[in-house]
């Protein structure tokens, strides 16, 4: 079966998570990815941690379906052009300043060749006082109010994931993705800069609007929702269940058909969503008393009947059994260095099985590139 970036080369300078993750998704499509690596060290996030067979757990999940080769920039310096001379991608997050200074830049890259696709990852962007600060996914959280907005009232929390590098990641794949597709219309290609404070403060943009234009700051509400009512964890006879109410409608249905309490309505207390963000302190206690005697199950049988949205909160360890993705075939198995590990498929179905290949060792594929790219670098 063909794949749609089947004849696309990326050569990527990256490390870390965001841009990282943008080239693994370029691979499942099909394209070949060459990772540059330093050599002996490798991208630093294959020591994140030692969780996955004694390999990082990041480097398992971000790499797959990648070569791997070493390479001294300087030193290497003609066998890297050679390489990126081929290249349809080039990709990297280095430093701010290090691609200008080893004349890897957009500016250097396209004018002789301006057909290539230039994508550059940062912090902050090239320009401005924060240039070049770095940067690492809680500190960017921080700078744009996501600390601030989540955890409890008493103390804020950092996001579970690196869902600024997530975020970064996913717009460097999508800008890379718009670029080809443009290129195949034009023959141009494009230079790109994504940096983490656009991307994470996109999606900051509710809370921001919440907050500059509300009459009172968001608030940090744990498992709660800030700004909608009934949404989060409720007691049950046997632990928690999770629930959230979009619209009058489902309000309406959790009333008459879950709690059995229809005067809840009208309640002026509760009568809509604002008022019910702004009384959740009366609402709460009203749902815990009714589901007081009944098991979560039960709670959960009730809620699905009535067409309210629910959950049951899992932990990261569970996902891997869950049924949903079980029933639907979701897992593959992709080999490492140090032995197979499940991974999930993309989250776009289409039709075609992704590539979803190996994760590399560190310079794996030294030999083959320079046997490769090494007469064109003579």
């Amino acid at each position: 079966m063909s794949h749609p970036l089947e004849g696309i080369t990326v050569v990527a300078l990256e490390q870390a998570v965001a841009a990282p993750l943008a080239t693994r998704h370029l691979a499942d499509l099909g394209a070949r990815v060459i990772k540059i690596e330093r050599p002996g060290a490798g991208d630093f996030a294959r020591d994140y941690d030692r969780t996955v067979h004694g390999q990082s757990s990041y480097f398992v999940w971000l790499n797959r379906g990648k070569e791997s080769v070493e390479l001294d920039i300087k030193a290497d310096r003609a066998l890297l052009q050679a390489i990126i001379a081929r290249a349809d991608v080039f990709v990297q997050n280095l430093a701010p300043g290090a691609v200008e200074r080893l004349g890897l830049d957009a500016a250097t890259l396209r004018a002789a060749r301006p057909e290539l696709i230039h994508c550059s990852v940062s912090g902050y962007g090239p320009h401005g006082p924060y240039r070049d600060k770095k940067a690492y996914d809680l500190l960017v959280q921080c700078e744009t109010g996501l600390l601030a907005t989540t955890g409890t009232p008493e103390a804020p929390s950092k996001a579970g994931i690196s869902i600024a590098d997530i975020a970064t990641g996913m717009y460097a794949y999508s800008g890379i993705l718009t670029a080809l597709y443009d290129r195949e219309r034009t023959g141009r290609g494009a230079s790109l800069h994504v940096a983490m404070i656009d991307a994470l403060g996109e999606w900051m943009s509710q809370p921001a609007y919440f907050t500059r234009y509300g009459s009172q700051p968001l608030q940090r509400t744990g498992a709660r929702h800030a700004s909608i009512a009934p949404y989060g964890p409720y007691r049950t006879g046997d632990g928690s269940v999770f629930l959230g109410v979009q619209n009058n409608r489902e309000w309406a249905a959790l009333c008459k058909e879950v709690l059995s309490l229809p005067e809840l309505v009208d309640d002026l207390r509760f009568r809509t969503n604002p008022d019910r963000v702004r009384h959740d302190d009366e609402l709460t206690p009203l749902l815990e008393e009714v589901f007081a005697d009944r098991p979560a199950d039960e709670v959960i049988d009730l809620l699905d009947a009535a067409g309210i949205a629910n959950a049951r909160l899992r932990g990261p360890g569970d996902l891997n059994d869950h049924p949903q993705l079980r029933a639907r075939g979701r897992w593959r198995d992709v080999d490492t260095p140090a032995g197979s590990v499940q991974a999930l498929l993309p989250p776009v179905e289409s039709g075609r099985e992704p590539v979803m290949g190996t994760v590399p060792a560190l310079g794996e594929h030294n030999d083959a590139i320079r046997a490769e790219f090494g007469r064109l670098s003579a």
